[in-house]
């Protein structure tokens, strides 16, 4: 292995000083995302016209997929019809390894289901789902109106339920569902970061590969080396 080019040595007082500026900082930018979040609750919302998807009992409308409660979040996972398990999407994988029922059972306590939606068929996200393991509902968009397609996946979108009406309140990509990527918000608190070629690190720091690239190992996404 490579010697890596490290921090400078200081010593404990003057390490606290500098972590001090920095905290200083760091707050800052919570209290800038408080303010976000606040501007988000304030968006408008959308009427979705009727809508229905594929899920284990066959056609249900969007408003059952509530499953009773009053908010949803929709995750669009990215399909390859067709495709064996090992070629499914890295990222897409990667955004659902957190997803378990632990935290699927914190948003309810919030009166929020968590779907995943694809427009892959159905029995081919089932079999996935189970071989991963994963304890979220998933539907098949397949045959759905146009108002859920996506750029083929990656996208998050939020609704909210008043009776039998649903309603669109927020939607995000990119960089934008880092909110469902624990592992990203964990290696940017260490001292090499995500070790990505976009990050801007001090010279002699590991940061040369594409982002996300490491994401998939031997021809698989990563999460898939847990399971039997």
């Amino acid at each position: 292995m490579n010697e890596l080019a490290t921090p400078r040595i200081v010593d404990r007082s003057q390490w606290e000083r500098e972590r001090a500026q920095l905290l200083l900082r760091e707050k800052a930018h919570t209290r800038a995302g408080d303010v976000l979040a606040a501007a988000r609750r304030r968006l408008p919302m959308v009427r979705m016209d009727p809508i229905t998807v594929v899920g284990e009992g066959g056609p249900i409308p969007l408003r059952e997929v509530f499953a009773g409660r009053r908010m949803l979040i929709v995750y669009h996972f990215m399909w390859h019809a067709g495709a064996p398990h090992e070629k499914q999407c890295d990222g897409c994988t990667h955004s659902q390894a957190a997803m378990d029922a632990a935290v699927l059972a914190y948003l309810a306590e919030r009166d929020v289901g968590y779907a995943v939606f694809s427009s892959g068929p159905w029995s081919e996200l089932a079999a996935y789902r189970d071989f991963m393991g994963w304890p979220a509902p998933w539907y098949s968009t397949a045959g759905s109106a146009d108002e859920l397609t996506t750029r083929n996946g990656g996208d998050l979108r939020c609704y909210l339920r008043e009776g039998d009406e649903v309603f669109q309140t927020y939607e995000t990509k990119w960089r934008g569902i880092e909110a469902m990527l624990p592992t990203l918000q964990m290696l940017d608190l260490t001292v090499y970061g995500r070790q990505e070629n976009w990050e801007d690190s001090p010279e002699g720091w590991p940061n040369e590969d594409e982002p996300g690239s490491w994401w998939g190992r031997d021809g698989r996404p990563v999460a898939q080396w847990t399971r039997v």
